[in-house]
């Protein structure tokens, strides 16, 4: 299973938010750039960049960050946060992300996203499944859809895409355990290459993501809280290879 720790970005700088109220955020570092350097030294390969400014103003915002992080590190970067058109995508494409996560503008422009799935594939497109109660939200959580999570991820299945990241915001940065029924429901009734994101607060929130058929899990303020060390981090990572 894939270890993906997370940055989000607001003003430049490595922040959290919880249940992603921005008038929560907290910052906890003044450089991503420094941040996601030290997730590298502990072997981490992945990272999951979030992109918070872009996600509210519906524009990407950050990619200037995102190309300071490929730039100096090695790490395999999925970017999301406000990517609503060609342009934003081929902005973030350019500047070294290997990926992209559709959120909002899959609910709300799906012909777009189909034909995006196309354009560039299954492999570099990801599908954001954010939710609470199991009902899609957009615009950086801010506004809510009447669509039900699974409905949505296999709609997106049947045009081709295998990855997804679902995030359950009532669990998000709060540190009280994953939503493993809603995943486990996920993968029985749409099979994909299911990333975990929200509620992780220690190894074995880890392990039972790992025990659940997750793909991969995001981590953000568990590490940021020191609830897991990247040293614990890097010999799970040992562990796997």
């Amino acid at each position: 299973m894939k270890i993906i720790p997370a940055i989000d970005i607001i003003n430049g700088k490595c922040v959290r938010l919880s249940k992603g109220d921005y008038t929560t955020m907290k910052v906890y570092n003044e450089s991503p750039v420094e941040v996601a350097k030290e997730f590298e030294a502990y072997g981490i390969r992945f990272l999951h960049l979030v992109d918070l400014d872009g996600a509210k103003s519906r524009h990407i915002v950050n990619h200037k960050i995102l190309e300071d992080i490929t730039r100096e590190t090695n790490l395999h970067i999925d970017f999301g946060g406000g990517l609503k058109s060609l342009e934003d995508i081929e902005t973030a494409f350019n500047a070294g992300a290997e990926q992209i996560t559709i959120g909002s503008i899959a609910v709300q422009h799906p012909n777009f996203c189909f034909d995006l799935i196309s354009r560039f594939g299954s492999d570099k497109i990801i599908l954001g499944a954010d939710c609470k109660n199991r009902k899609i939200k957009t615009s950086g959580w801010l506004e809510e859809s009447d669509q039900d999570v699974i409905h949505f991820i296999r709609q997106y299945q049947q045009k081709g895409i295998r990855q997804v990241i679902c995030t359950d915001i009532a669990k998000d940065g709060m540190l009280e355990g994953p939503s493993t029924d809603l995943y486990k429901d996920i993968l029985n009734q749409a099979p994909v290459q299911l990333v975990a994101s929200g509620g992780i607060s220690n190894m074995e929130d880890v392990y039972t993501m790992e025990k659940t058929g997750c793909s991969g899990t995001i981590i953000g303020k568990a590490i940021y809280e020191g609830r897991i060390s990247l040293g614990e981090l890097r010999d799970y990572i040992e562990q796997m290879n």
